[in-house]
C-alpha cells in the first residue's frame, strides 16, 4: 500500500494506472475508521482495482469548532486496517493542499460560497434546506467542497459511501449532475454495532455505558418501521420522540419521515412508498445519527 499526501503525485501515478485500462475504485474519508468503512474498501476492491481511500478531517464541514478539535484521529491504525483489507492506496493530504487560504477564510467568516466548483454555482435548492442542512447551515456545502476536490484529484470511476449518511449521498449525487462527473456513486450499507447502533467514527467519543443508551436510537427506528403500514406519519413521529424520551440522556435533535429521493418531509405513507425515516440526536456531548429505509 503507497500512502501520498501530494494530490499531484497521486494524481500522476494514477494517471499511469487508468492508462492500463483499469477501473479505479474510490472511499473517501475522515479517519478514525471502523468495520462499516472497511467494508466500503470491501466493496471497491470486489468492484475494482485500484483502490484508493482518502483520510481527510475537513474543516469546511464543520459547524463546531469543538467538534473539529474533537474529531479522533487515528492514522496509524486505520492504515493498518486499510492494508489488511486490500487497499491500493491512501491520499491523506494537509489542508494546505486542500485549501487555499481564501477557502478557509470564507469558512472562518462563515460565508457560503457557492461558486466553488469550477467557477460554477452548485445549489442543492431543497435538498440541503431539511434535517441536516437545517441544523447545520453550511455542512453539505462543506462536504461537496472537498468531494469535488478529491474526485478531481482521484478522477475514480467508482465512488463508494454508506448510507448511514443518507442525505450526504443525495448531496454528492446531485453535485456529480450538476458538474457532469464522470463517476458513478455507489451507496454501500449500513453496518451496525452488535447492539444495533449505527458504526460512526465518532462513537469513539462515546462512553461504555453511553454506547449501551446508543441502541436505543436504531431499535426507535426499527420500531417505527415495523409499524409503518398501521400508523400514520404523524403517529410514527410521535412513537419515535416518545421512545426517544424514554432515555434522559439522549436529546431528540431531529425525526423526520421523508421521500428517498427529494428528501421532503412525507405526510401519508399510503401515497409514497419510498420512504426513509431518519434522525439525529445528542448524547452527552456526541451528535449521532441514523435512518432506516422503508
Amino acid at each position: 500500500m503507497i500512502i501520498f499526501n501530494s494530490g499531484a503525485q497521486l494524481k500522476l501515478y494514477l494517471k499511469n494506472l487508468q492508462n492500463q485500462q483499469k477501473s479505479l475504485g474510490f472511499v473517501p474519508t475522515m479517519g478514525a475508521l471502523h468495520r462499516g468503512h472497511i467494508s466500503l474498501i470491501e466493496a471497491a476492491r470486489a468492484q475494482c482495482e485500484p483502490v484508493v481511500c482518502s483520510i481527510f478531517v475537513n474543516p469546511t464541514q464543520f459547524n463546531d469548532l469543538s467538534d473539529l478539535q474533537n474529531y479522533p484521529r487515528t492514522f496509524e491504525a486505520d492504515c493498518q486496517m486499510l492494508e489488511s483489507a486490500g487497499c491500493d492506496v491512501v491520499f491523506a493530504p494537509a489542508v494546505s493542499e486542500m485549501y487555499s487560504a481564501k477557502e478557509l477564510e470564507l469558512k472562518r467568516l462563515a460565508v457560503e460560497d457557492k461558486s466553488w466548483a469550477e467557477g460554477r454555482t452548485v445549489d442543492f435548492g431543497v435538498l440541503a434546506e431539511v434535517m441536516e442542512g437545517a441544523h447545520r447551515p453550511g455542512h453539505f456545502n462543506g462536504v461537496a467542497q472537498v468531494v469535488s476536490k478529491l474526485f478531481r484529484i482521484i478522477e475514480a470511476d467508482k465512488a463508494y459511501f454508506g448510507q448511514k449518511d443518507f442525505q450526504q449521498l443525495a448531496i454528492i449525487r446531485s453535485m456529480v449532475k450538476q458538474l457532469g462527473m464522470p463517476v458513478e456513486i455507489i451507496a454501500c450499507p449500513i453496518v451496525r454495532e452488535a447492539n444495533g447502533l449505527a458504526m460512526s467514527s465518532r462513537n469513539e467519543r462515546l462512553t461504555a455505558e453511553e454506547r449501551n443508551i446508543a441502541s436505543l436510537i436504531s431499535k426507535t427506528l426499527f420500531k417505527v418501521k415495523e409499524l409503518k403500514t398501521s400508523q400514520t406519519i404523524a403517529d410514527l413521529k410521535a412513537i419515535a420522540a416518545e421512545e426517544i424520551k424514554t432515555e434522559p440522556k439522549i436529546q431528540l435533535e431531529y425525526f423526520e419521515i421523508s421521500d428517498t429521493e427529494t428528501l421532503q418531509p412525507i405526510a401519508d405513507y399510503s401515497q409514497n412508498k419510498n420512504a426513509v425515516a431518519c434522525i439525529a440526536v445528542k448524547l452527552g456531548s456526541v451528535r449521532l445519527i441514523d435512518n432506516v429505509v422503508f
